[in-house]
């Protein structure tokens, strides 16, 4: 049974464990990590990391910009309350000023009605007053008519005898006290 240098290869390769922890490989393991660092090395300082400074360079311009679009916006909200404080304001005054001419309108009818209602109550007062006047003298007229009457039958029942002159005269006399 002859063994063969390759098989005492392979029997050494199994019997070290894993290949990669075989020193007489470390030179061209090494080799091989130093070639391979480099090159991702200059694969990211070329190609990789400028385009991520691109991207973050754009997004922080980006993010920039719609700050300043933002202030620039909340600027022109401010003035657009202020506008509308300033259109409320106005509105309200106006509304306060037709109100108040309302007011007036409403205020100046009722003062013209009040005084047409107190010129009719004034006058029919009046025609009142002269119609109270009117039934009073026509009942002193129609007391004294009365009272002659009764006189005239009263002296009559206790059997004496007056002109109607005298009766008047008498009656005149009582009634102004």
């Amino acid at each position: 049974m002859a063994i063969t240098t390759q098989e005492t290869g392979q029997a050494a390769a199994e019997a070290s464990g894993m290949p990669q922890l075989d020193p007489a490989a470390f030179g061209t393991q090494i080799f091989w990590l130093v070639v391979t660092l480099v090159v991702i090395y200059f694969v990211l300082t070329k190609i990789a990391l400028p385009r991520i400074e691109g991207v973050l360079a754009e997004r922080q311009s980006t993010i920039t910009n719609d700050i300043a679009a933002a202030e620039e916006l909340k600027q022109k909200a401010i003035e657009a309350e202020d506008a509308y404080n300033q259109a409320l304001a106005d509105a309200r005054a106006e509304a306060n000023k037709i109100v108040a001419e309302a007011k007036a309108e409403i205020q100046a009818d009722v003062d013209a009605a009040a005084a047409k209602a107190d010129a009719e109550i004034a006058a029919k007062a009046a025609e009142s007053e002269a119609a109270i006047a009117e039934i009073r003298a026509g009942a002193v007229e129609s007391v004294k008519a009365v009272a002659k009457d009764a006189t005239q039958d009263i002296v009559a029942a206790l059997g004496g005898s007056a002109d109607a002159k005298t009766i008047t005269a008498a009656i005149t006399a009582r009634m102004k006290g």
